[in-house]
């Protein structure tokens, strides 16, 4: 007799059950299960005293949100670092990530501080620029601790001009570097002579022209109606910006007209953005950055209020625990590798635009970008399913960001650390994969999880805050 016959069977949890069922020829789904906290009795006890305090949790979650949805990044300005930038010197770096020592720095960036040093003119050539970093003549702080964000190894000096986003409902403003292109460029790691020569271009040509461009505009660029409007035409807005560029010309491109730049220079400036698809995508992480400083200390929300990497760490911070770091070890991409490069060639995850996924776009709205499997790997089925999970780690939706596919649902935004743990579930991310040489580049893009280990210690934390005695 055949056992199970005319059964319709659930298998939950151990493989092997199922495998045996389906040799016996059952009619069996092996449905998936992670035990509560995945099985960490120390973060399931904590999970549980946290209990005590829900209603507060959820509050302050709550106004996290409104926070979010309420902000309205607009473009302002573009202008010099040390001008704007909180706290900006001539022998200061910012990088992207966490804090990092010069003895941890991964190659791209190093090999992006040491083109930077050379490009302030603080050094003749880059051999003299590692001599000033070994004497610790050159100061190095994470962008996130001056109000700013940077792509890949995120350097910034004082003279690179960076655009300024203020978020017109709360106040606040954010910082970033402009895009330099593709192909070996700085955030890269590269620190070429072409390099720098390009990077004095932007500083002397592509910079103030955008600057004078935007004074003829009364009220600014609302970022976040671009943003908006590119996830309805096949963006996520982190690691494909096309039609969000496209947008972004369409805007500037009337204000450049009414200054008194020369036609030759609008064109070249124009030409110079339209070539990169990756345009947007700097002036986007300054409004996300803008959006998620407004959840920053707010006590007792759990939501994540900054996300970075700085090739040798991710760090997350949470917005109820406030400045603090936590972090562990940066993941390795699985993704897509230019032609003649793979996985033994690149860098751990890198850079501070996982600001997109905080401020509840980028990986969190793929689901709208399904062409963007082309670039990092995957299917478009892919795309949709990490889109819905994201849902099951997050304390609200967008009310700007909505996704066709999904009929119009916001997207998921405010990553809720308890739900991370409780469900073992880290968020996702899309991003861009740096060769781990300094000076080679990009050389393909991927997706992967971000550590759990930073979500269990911020838990331990938040709980360490929250319910330690009086």
């Amino acid at each position: 007799m055949t056992m199970f016959k005319n059964d319709k069977l659930i298998n939950l949890g151990v493989a092997r059950f199922y495998d045996a069922l389906k040799k016996q020829g059952a009619d069996v789904e092996n449905a998936k299960f992670t035990p509560f906290a995945g099985g960490d009795t120390e973060m399931a006890a904590l999970l549980d005293s946290l209990e005590q305090i829900k209603d507060e949790i959820d509050a302050a979650n709550a106004e996290a949100i409104r926070r979010i949805n309420e902000s309205t990044p607009v473009l302002i300005a573009v202008a010099r670092a040390k001008d704007v930038i909180p706290g900006m010197k001539k022998n200061l770096l910012l990088h992207a990530g966490p804090p990092v020592t010069k003895e941890k720095m991964c190659g791209p960036v190093m090999g992006a501080v040491l083109g930077a040093i050379v490009y302030e003119g603080l050094a003749q050539d880059l051999k003299e620029a590692k001599v000033l970093v070994d004497r610790g003549e050159i100061e190095f702080s994470p962008c996130h601790h001056h109000s700013s964000v940077g792509p890949m190894a995120g350097v910034v000096s004082a003279s690179m001009w960076v655009y300024v986003v203020e978020n017109k409902k709360f106040g606040n403003k954010a910082y970033c570097t402009l895009n330099e292109g593709l192909g070996k460029v700085l955030r890269f790691g590269a620190n070429s002579s072409d390099v720098l020569k390009h990077l004095k271009w932007m500083e002397e040509v592509l910079a103030p022209s955008m600057n004078e461009a935007l004074k003829e505009s009364k009220n600014g660029i609302d970022i976040k109606a671009i943003t908006s409007q590119a996830l309805m035409m096949g963006d996520e807005c982190h690691n494909r910006n096309v039609a969000a560029t496209d947008i972004l010309i369409k805007e500037l491109l009337p204000l450049f007209l009414k200054t008194g730049i020369a036609k030759n220079v609008i064109k070249e400036i124009i030409d110079f953005i339209a070539s990169n698809p990756h345009s947007y995508l700097n002036v986007s992480m300054a409004a996300c950055k803008a959006t998620a400083d407004t959840i920053a200390g707010l006590d007792k929300s759990t939501l994540v209020s900054a996300m970075a990497r700085n090739g040798t760490e991710l760090g997350i911070r949470v917005a109820g625990v406030g400045d603090e770091w936590f972090t562990a070890p940066a993941g390795i991409p699985k993704g897509l590798y230019f032609a003649g490069y793979d996985e033994s060639d690149s860098n751990p995850d890198l850079g501070d635009s996982t600001i997109s996924e905080t401020a509840g776009i980028g990986a969190n709205a793929m689901a709208s970008a399904p062409a963007i499997v082309k670039f990092v790997g995957g299917t478009p089925d892919d795309a949709m399913k990490f889109t819905k999970q994201t849902y099951d780690i997050c304390a609200g939706e967008s009310s700007n960001f909505q996704i066709p596919y999904l009929n119009f649902r916001g997207a998921p935004v405010g990553f809720d650390i308890r739900k991370i743990v409780a469900k073992q579930q880290p968020p996702f991310i899309n991003t861009g994969i740096a060769h781990k040489d300094a000076g080679i580049g990009q050389i393909g893009a991927g997706l992967l999880y971000a550590p759990m280990e930073c979500f269990k210690a911020a838990l331990k934390r938040f709980a360490d805050k929250n319910l330690s005695p009086k």
